[in-house]
């Protein structure tokens, strides 16, 4: 058994670079998102709950997993008034959850979470922009801004409300860490490997391109938990970041 104290160099490079990939498991059943939790461990250790699986009984699997060592990330994208958020937050940080979102429209919703989360470990991070969004639709919500200035003025408001990362596409890692160096943990969802289908992402990348442009962690769902072969869908992912971290 390859344990961290016996890792080659390249051993070392790919277990980094698994370490950098959220699966999503966007499944219908807590059943099945076990069965591939169970497919892909190890080497994948991080995995995403979202509101899908939250509602068919995700809460429970995020407290199994964190007791079993796995980091989850439980993606709640809160909103709501300040109380409400704040006590949900203190709620999740007892799961054992490794990250949280809440949406970054106003420095309230955020300053409150960071309450909810006391001493916690619980990492929490601002959704800017969802990666769906393109200027069209933003103007629908009122916003006059392109979706990159969007994605720095929000990345603001969390970076001063004490957050520790944002979500955003990987169009817009490489504005955010020119912006704001290493002082917020960048994950990007809609990140498509070569070759697959963007489905209804709009502001997409590789795995390669984000990793290049800044990107810490990348979540990655479909082209992974919709493959034939869902453990070496995501062994050629982990190899194409592991390859870009080296470069």
């Amino acid at each position: 058994m390859t344990t961290p104290e016996n890792l080659g160099p390249g051993d070392a490079a790919r277990a980094d670079a698994a370490g950098r990939l959220f699966v999503a498991l966007d499944l219908a059943s807590v059943d099945a998102a076990r069965a591939l939790v169970e497919q892909l461990s190890p080497p994948i250790t991080s995995f995403k709950i979202g509101l899908e699986l939250i509602y068919a009984g995700g809460i429970d699997l995020a407290r199994e997993l964190a007791a079993g060592g796995h980091e989850v990330f439980l993606d709640a994208k809160l909103l709501d008034i300040g109380n409400t958020v704040e006590r949900a937050t203190d709620q999740i940080a007892g799961l054992g959850a490794r990250y949280l979102t809440i949406h970054a429209t106003d420095t309230k919703t955020l300053t409150a979470a960071v309450r909810g989360r006391g001493a916690s470990p619980l990492r929490l991070l601002g959704v800017t922009v969802m990666t769906n969004l393109d200027f069209r639709d933003l103007s629908e919500q009122g916003v006059t801004r392109p979706p990159r200035e969007m994605v720095l003025h929000r990345a603001r408001l969390a970076l001063d409300a004490g957050l520790d990362g944002v979500i955003a596409s990987p169009q817009e890692a490489g504005a955010l860490r020119e912006t704001f160096g290493t002082s917020l943990e960048i994950v990007t969802p809609g990140v498509r490997p070569a070759g697959t289908q963007a489905g209804d992402q709009s502001r997409t990348a590789t795995p390669t391109d984000a990793i290049a442009a800044g990107a810490d962690k990348l979540v990655i769902g479909r082209p992974i938990t919709a493959a034939d072969d869902p453990p070496a869908a995501a062994g050629k992912i982990i190899d194409e970041i592991a390859l870009a971290l080296a470069r």
